[in-house]
């Protein structure tokens, strides 16, 4: 078992990241460890600049990233964490892997249309080609498991058809890439945003109202959940009173998340009420919750070297990981290295 999953270090890390993500990145090393596999995170920063971005900022919000993971439980002794700049081997392989790719699959990435908007003749070539290098990310590892969300999902798909290709196209009877299969995480996948239940939370809102950042203190975090959009209607006793109601169901959803229960056992604790009873409930939850991260945050954070000690450690245990099946590449291609 190899698992391989990387976040973006841009903004500031939210609930959502932290529920949908992290929180899972650190059951999967767990699980990981116990199979005797290996568990590989790493920080995204070459498809932060897929978007226009402020260097200053991602060198900052990279570092920031690396305590909130660690805040969070991911153990660097444990999980592999890096970040894909000191890893030469992500590009490079997303170079090889661009002669397999075709422009009509990327063309239906989902994502590509989203993020490039009208403007497409505007949009950097870096976000046509972002689910190659995606591909290239976990390619490289020779993953088995990748965790996705649902928005992710198809660029998990279009990776497989890219090895699948290339190992049919220049394999000669050989695997040269591990097709991965898709760790979906059971529960709080997909948290909305405080202001729009239809809106997945997003650090690129911006409206900072909208989320739970981790590094929120307690009086933050209350203001925000009572100012969080609901319905005048008192929370319903079943699950099934929450269709059309998609602001309801993200607090109880959240609600429950953190408090590992299900949404029928928040319900029917809470069922009735209104949400002046509810909210504050939800707030205790989040602060008693993020405390102790935010706490090991604000450590972690001033303390430079070890952030990057850490980045150098987990980057050249990367670079390890990643020759072979990089040589195995080249090398199919029939391309000469010294």
């Amino acid at each position: 078992m190899r698992v391989v999953s990387g976040i973006q270090p841009t903004g500031k890390p939210h609930l959502g990241n932290y529920l949908g993500a992290i929180r899972n990145y650190v059951r999967l090393q767990d699980d990981a460890m116990r199979a005797d596999g290996e568990c590989l995170i790493f920080l995204a920063d070459l498809h932060a600049i897929s978007q226009p971005h402020d260097p200053a900022e991602l060198a900052a919000s990279t570092r920031e990233l690396v305590a909130t993971l660690v805040a969070c439980g991911v153990d660097p002794k444990q999980a592999v964490l890096f970040n894909q700049a000191q890893v030469p081997a992500h590009a490079e392989l997303q170079w090889l892997l661009n002669g397999t790719a075709r422009m009509g699959w990327l063309n239906r990435m989902t994502q590509w249309k989203d993020k490039a908007g009208k403007n497409r003749e505007g949009a950097s070539i870096a976000l046509f080609t972002y689910p190659v290098l995606q591909a290239a990310d976990v390619l490289l590892y020779q993953a088995t498991h990748v965790p996705v969300g649902d928005d992710q999902k198809q660029h998990l798909e279009l990776a497989r058809d890219i090895a699948q290709k290339f190992n049919t196209d220049f394999g000669a009877g050989n695997e040269v890439f591990t097709l991965p299969d898709p760790i979906v995480p059971p529960d709080a996948a997909r948290i909305m945003s405080l202001r729009d239940g239809a809106a997945k939370m997003s650090k690129s809102d911006p409206s900072d109202m909208s989320r739970i950042n981790l590094t929120d203190d307690a009086d933050t975090i209350m203001q925000k959940v009572r100012k969080a959009k609901t319905d005048p209607a008192p929370l319903p006793s079943d699950a099934a009173g929450l269709e059309g109601r998609p602001e309801a169901a993200n607090l109880v959803g959240v609600y429950a998340a953190l408090a590992g229960t299900s949404i029928a056992q928040v319900l029917a604790e809470h069922g009735g009420q209104g949400f002046g009873a509810f909210k504050p409930a939800l707030g205790e939850l989040l602060v008693e919750t993020l405390a102790p991260i935010v706490a090991r945050f604000r450590d972690l954070r001033e303390d430079r070297p070890a952030l990057d000690a850490i980045l150098a450690d987990g980057s050249a245990k990367a670079r390890q990981l990643a020759a072979p099946t990089l040589d195995a590449a080249y090398a199919a291609l029939g391309l000469v290295r010294g």
